[in-house]
């Protein structure tokens, strides 16, 4: 019985369960919400259009902010929360491997006098079907929730949404579709290095052990790159949001924890490929000595 083997079993094991987590964090309402690829925040839009109104122009944002009450108006000054309320919109929309999820920041979307960064938290209200392949597009998601508002005749153009970013996310779609099939190659190769550990446990040999350490390799390559695309999807969604969103009051977050969660995978699968690749070269010089011994 090979007892080193129970370690890769573990490894395997933890590798596989990271991956899985990877893939269907955000699947449904709270579920790792935190645990975002990149989190919009769009509680702020149209603050520019807000700052630059006109009671002669023709832009119908402008028209609805006229239509606000006093009361109402005097909220968006201090933050636009009820102000994103009003619109139709969401506060945040956090973007996953298989769909999007969208809410409010409660009990406000602002720092102030009374509410600190550690008391604002989300409040995710609804999440899209899951699906395969999937490639998040803020702009046609904020114009069908504006489409079936009670602001319809508000397009996205009319806040001054740039052209820049939907061509900077675009760019990224063949790289979201390629993590997502990574992600299940990665699943599948760690389900497999688990049943292989498990097998090894009882059968001994430098066969065995190479076998493993061609299907952990394997399935650390496919995990690996997956988390090297998703963290360049992550940092390349968020710099270009960032970049030409500000003017409009959006911005947007890399998902550090789900980017910490998908590297530890990595870490794990790697350290699992090293354990066989030692009990592969110990086992040959266990095999060296006893020829030797057997020889003299």
């Amino acid at each position: 019985m090979r007892f080193l083997a129970i370690l890769p079993v573990l490894l395997s094991t933890a590798a596989l369960i990271l991956t899985t987590l990877c893939l269907f964090a955000g699947s449904r309402p709270g579920f790792m919400e935190d645990y975002a690829l990149v989190t919009l925040n769009t509680s702020r839009i149209g603050q520019n259009v807000l700052n630059t109104t006109s009671s002669e122009s023709s832009n119908p944002f402008i028209s609805f902010i006229d239509n606000v009450t006093n009361s109402i108006e005097a909220e968006i000054n201090e933050g636009l929360n009820s102000f994103a309320k009003e619109l139709g919109l969401h506060d945040f929309y956090s973007a996953h491997i298989l769909d999007f999820c969208e809410g409010f920041y409660t009990p406000t979307d602002m720092l102030n006098a009374t509410v600190s960064k550690s008391e604002i938290k989300k409040n995710v209200t609804d999440c899209s079907n899951r699906t395969a392949m999937y490639h998040f597009d803020p702009q046609q998601t904020l114009q069908l929730e504006l489409n079936n508002s009670s602001n319809s005749n508000i397009n996205l153009t009319d806040l001054n949404w740039p052209d820049e970013i939907d061509a900077g996310l675009k760019a990224l779609r063949i790289a979201s579709q390629a993590m997502f099939v990574l992600y299940c190659i990665a699943i599948a190769f760690a389900g497999v290095a688990f049943l292989a550990a498990l097998a090894s446990i009882f059968f001994t040999g430098r066969i065995s052990s190479f076998i493993n350490v061609l299907i952990d390799l394997l399935a650390f390559l496919a995990v690996g790159i997956a988390s090297a695309i998703a963290t360049a999807i992550a940092v390349k969604a968020a710099d270009v949001i960032n970049h030409y969103g500000n003017e409009i009051g959006v911005s947007a977050q890399k998902g550090e924890r789900f980017l910490i969660l998908t590297w530890v995978a990595t870490g794990v699968m790697f350290v699992a490929s090293l354990v066989w690749c030692f009990d592969c070269i110990a086992g040959r010089k266990d095999k060296s000595k006893r020829y030797k011994s057997e020889a003299n």
